[in-house]
């Protein structure tokens, strides 16, 4: 793993509003850093204009490069960050997987789970690089926590975590990133920071379906509130630490991600809710919506530890047509009724 540095060479694969956010960032700290997107257009795009494209134009700094080549983005980089989409990160680590040192540290700020698989991210690009580079045991960190790119792009302070089985790569991460912008604390649950990631993205579904159904605060208090009781249920069957549950990763995204409008879950869900169909609703949003491609996967873990998770079930039936969301609504409501008390997360 590369030795601490304060000027640390770092390759971005994602040229998204986050990832752009995360180079932004990276730069005016004083790194050296390269941007790969898969699109020439793109990339000409930001040379020419400068503009990361978010409301009120957040300018990329001119230090930023910018590439369509896997390899200048990986090659003799100190830190390599994915930034794609979770469904593109397998493929976006095997091509990467040939250019990266041994000693590079492979940071995933991208939240998912891999339908089939069940993998985490960070499992997928190890996994991914490990089968292509015999020669090298990857070291990654996952980066998380509530961090929505509109307000990252205009220095607005905050924190998130960096989770690593290796305490050297999170404590590098954690110094080379930390500043007036970003507080990163470090973690070792690396399962339960991503798996945290993955499913806050799902209730945030569940509260936009409640507001385009016309509810309030009442309910997505509610939401919140027994969604972060889901969360927690299958992250105890999965043995991820209790306080992750309560930190930045989880009560934190979920939080920020369940109630504000700049969250696409949170928008998706409410058009669904207000009977828009999903495809519609996904088209409008106009870019990933991440809780719709965890699903299956949270599901399926649900289903395999035996977990109950009232909630995330509704929110599939209902985005796959089998029931409306009024009927979901009420399927919650008149469920058995229960106590609230530590039972409630072991039930």
């Amino acid at each position: 793993m590369a030795e601490a540095v304060q000027r640390a060479r770092v390759g971005v694969l994602g040229s998204g509003a986050w990832g752009l956010a995360l180079a932004r960032l990276f730069s005016l700290e004083g790194h050296d850093v390269v941007v790969w997107s898969e699109s020439e257009q793109t990339v000409e795009r930001l040379r020419k204009t400068h503009v990361i494209p978010l409301p009120n134009d957040p300018e990329l700094p001119a230090e930023v490069a910018l590439t369509t080549s896997v390899e200048e983005a990986c090659a003799e980089k100190d830190v390599v960050v994915f930034v794609t989409s979770s469904r593109f990160v397998r493929g976006m680590a095997a091509q990467a997987a040939p250019y990266v040192r041994p000693d590079t540290v492979l940071v995933c700020a991208t939240k998912g789970l891999e339908e089939g698989t069940l993998d985490t991210m960070t499992e997928v690009i190890a996994g991914e690089v490990a089968k292509a580079r015999p020669d090298v045991t990857p070291v990654t960190v996952a980066l998380s926590g509530p961090s929505h790119a509109e307000e990252v792009a205009f220095d607005m302070p905050t924190a998130i975590v960096a989770a690593s089985h290796d305490e050297r790569a999170a404590l590098l991460v954690q110094e080379l990133f930390s500043g007036d912008v970003l507080r990163v604390y470090t973690s070792e649950d690396v399962h339960g920071v991503e798996l945290c990631g993955a499913i806050k993205n799902v209730i945030a579904l569940a509260c936009g379906i409640a507001r385009g159904l016309g509810f309030g605060d009442n309910s997505s208090a509610a939401l919140i509130t027994r969604g972060l009781a889901e969360i927690r249920r299958l992250g105890t069957a999965l043995g991820c630490d209790q306080e992750t549950f309560f930190g930045l990763a989880c009560t934190g995204d979920l939080v920020v991600t369940a109630g504000s409008l700049h969250s696409r879950n949170l928008r998706c869900g409410k058009l669904i809710g207000s009977g828009v169909p999903v495809d519609e609703a996904i088209a409008q949003i106009g870019a990933v919506v991440e809780g719709l491609n965890a699903l299956p996967a949270v599901l399926e873990l649900s289903a395999h530890c035996n977990v109950e998770m009232p909630i995330c079930e509704m929110v599939g039936m209902v985005v796959s047509g089998r029931i409306a969301p009024e009927e979901a609504t009420s399927l919650l409501m008149n469920r058995e009724l229960k106590p609230e008390g530590p039972a409630a997360y072991e039930a």
